[in-house]
């Protein structure tokens, strides 16, 4: 894949860019050369392949859309937070739209200890952004208690060990719940189902949740189709 530089503004063919402080030292820190070919996107959806001089980019022509055509909202309760930063990674490298991290009943960090941790959160996603080549910068929800995700219209999945599956139908957008390492609670559960929720397992052994949180991931866009290539 080309190198790819993050512009923070509106793209268009047949145009010059200039390349932010921070991009220019990437540049220089990867070697680009004058006329060698790279990306640019803007975070929005906008990507072009363009050619690297010193004196800017000129964009010249739209870059590959890798973007899930299906909606991945990813409801991550909130886990050990050096286990948390990996699956903000790996979901963002699959495609997901946002992730909302859940206050659940079970969840053992203190609301202390993951305050203010957005910045370094939205900085993980960037980079996975950057890297997998997407076009669109995920959004991060703040934290919000499990009570209120699950009330949110549109098709939601809890992935649970234990529940009995049930049967889901994702047709442009899904919520997937994943629990915290000691689970979801029984309230938890039956308030899922109170609000329409589908149940799935991941298979026959019991993952642990930053697992099953990219399992679960890939599993659904999986069944999207989001890794055939046309």
């Amino acid at each position: 894949m080309r190198h790819r530089f993050f512009i923070d503004a509106d793209l268009a063919a047949d145009t010059t860019v200039a390349l932010s402080r921070d991009e220019q030292h990437h540049a220089r820190v990867v070697r680009v050369r004058d006329g060698e070919e790279v990306e640019v996107f803007n975070g929005r959806g906008a990507a072009f392949v363009a050619k690297y001089s010193e004196n800017g980019l000129q964009l010249l022509k739209t870059a590959p859309d890798r973007e899930a055509r299906t909606a991945i909202h990813l409801a991550m309760s909130i886990i050990n937070l050096d286990k948390f930063d990996v699956v903000l990674q790996k979901a963002t490298e699959l495609g997901v739209r946002s992730i909302i991290p859940v206050v659940a009943d079970r969840v053992e960090i203190r609301a202390e200890r993951y305050r203010g941790k957005a910045e370094r959160w939205r900085k993980i996603v960037f980079e996975a952004v950057k890297q997998s080549g997407r076009s669109v910068i995920p959004i991060i929800e703040e934290p919000q208690p499990f009570d209120e995700i699950v009330k949110r219209d549109g098709a939601k999945i809890v992935f649970d060990a234990d529940a009995e599956a049930t049967s889901s139908e994702i047709r442009d957008a899904a919520i997937l719940f994943i629990g915290p390492e000691g689970g979801w609670s029984e309230r938890e559960l039956q308030l899922a189902r109170e609000h329409g929720c589908a149940f799935e397992r991941l298979g026959i052994r019991r993952l642990r949740a930053e697992t099953a949180a990219i399992v679960a991931t890939a599993l659904v866009a999986a069944r999207a189709g989001e890794f055939l290539i046309d």
